[in-house]
């Protein structure tokens, strides 16, 4: 049985962690901004990156690292407020110098070192802080709900709060506790997003069996989400095993119950960045069936998500369904409009291409609710995909209009 706490009021903490954050004035407000992840034993990992072509310093200086270090991590270096991205030659060996002294204060190797950046893009990299901040942050390192949510809070931009969720799963060798830790508000689209996620246990597994199950995870969650259609160039999903529990993801049953709980953490996590989205007042759950396959229907989910035509009109609560089927047919996939039917919060509101006889202040109303269902059926197989989105507001484009200023 996994034991699932989203957003929680407690907080499970697997074993063989640290977590620590103080405020190294990278952001202008002054709020906490470096955060630090321990494993002191060190830790299996795996990870996925952005699939832009743009890619932050810190991308580039953890894909290598793990490489090198074939998937062993000590220690997670977070900063928000500068991305370090589209800064050269002289972002990166600022980025190794960080990974370089916090290597040589830990003493381990520097590609036992993984770091990341959020923030704005093409600014030059203000290492100095990072590095005068180091020994603070070493200094307040614990396995503690409260740096647990130190940690949350350090890495968030535009975010309004922090994203946390854990599980427990019971095996037969023993508990396994999950945690994961999350940060996204906007330039959120599948394929990860503007996504800082590290996810934490104390099962012990190698790196190639964290691979797969941190793929499968994100597949069904952080990839089936999308608030703003932008891709970011600092995507990050990191999952890290110390081992402590002793209980080894190689034995079948504990591989599966851990997958489910692995799932159900990047599901929560997922669902608290859309519902933090920039400027959102609406959540959509949107769901696309019948079609050939899930490629398919990623593609008809996507089309719908990203059309500002029918975000603003989710914004409006208005039930303009034409909009979306429009945005479906555009998509690329060789549907039959006249096979298409749409429902908006349970009425049926497109039959077969064409109007269905609705009530108007009904689907008006379930717009209207803070998460609204949307189903659209292609009529063409029985590939689904249940993919998180929002609406699209005035408050988002003042957010971004204001965002270096």
């Amino acid at each position: 049985m996994t034991r699932l706490q989203n957003c929680p009021e407690t907080i499970l903490i697997p074993r063989g962690f640290l977590f620590s954050a103080v405020e190294a004035r990278i952001k202008a407000s002054g709020k906490p901004d470096l955060a630090l992840a321990e494993a002191p034993t060190g830790a299996t990992a795996a990870a996925v990156f952005t699939r832009n072509r743009v890619v932050a310093a810190p991308v580039e200086i953890g894909r290598a690292a793990l490489k090198m270090s074939s998937g062993k991590v000590h220690a997670v270096v977070v900063n928000s407020g500068n991305a370090n991205c589209a800064t050269g030659r002289v972002g990166r060996d600022a980025c190794k110098r960080v990974c370089k002294a916090l290597a040589r204060q830990l003493g381990v190797n520097a590609s036992e070192i993984f770091p990341s950046s959020t923030g704005i893009i093409g600014v030059k990299f203000p290492h100095e802080k990072l590095l005068a901040h180091l020994p603070a942050l070493l200094e307040k390192r614990a396995a503690t709900e409260e740096s647990v949510r130190a940690f949350a809070g350090a890495i968030m931009t535009t975010d309004t709060r922090p994203k946390i969720a854990s599980a427990q799963i019971r095996t037969a060798g023993g508990i396994v506790t999950l945690l994961g830790v999350a940060k996204g508000a906007g330039m959120i689209h599948p394929q990860l997003a503007t996504m800082l996620v590290y996810l934490f246990t104390d099962a012990a597994a190698t790196p190639s069996q964290l691979r797969a199950l941190l793929r499968e995870a994100c597949d069904d969650s952080l990839n089936c989400i999308s608030i703003d259609g932008d891709t970011s160039t600092n995507d990050t999903a990191l999952l890290l095993a110390s081992g402590a529990s002793g209980v080894r993801l190689s034995h079948r049953h504990a591989r599966q119950k851990f997958s489910l709980a692995l799932t159900d953490v990047c599901q929560s996590l997922a669902e608290q960045i859309v519902s933090d989205g920039e400027g959102v007042h609406h959540v959509i759950r949107l769901h696309v069936e019948q079609a050939r396959n899930r490629e398919e229907a990623m593609t008809v989910a996507r089309a719908i998500a990203h059309s500002a035509l029918v975000k603003t009109a989710w914004a409006g609560a208005d039930p303009n369904w034409g909009r979306i089927l429009a945005a479906a047919g555009r998509s690329g996939v060789m549907l039959d409009p006249a096979r298409v039917q749409i429902w908006i919060g349970g009425q049926r509101v497109c039959r077969n291409g064409a109007t269905a006889r609705f009530d108007e202040r009904k689907a008006h109303q379930a717009l209207a609710q803070p998460v609204c269902e949307v189903c659209v059926r292609l009529g063409r197989g029985q590939a689904a995909v249940h993919f998180l989105t929002t609406d699209l507001t005035a408050e988002y484009v003042r957010i971004n209009a204001d965002y270096s200023t």
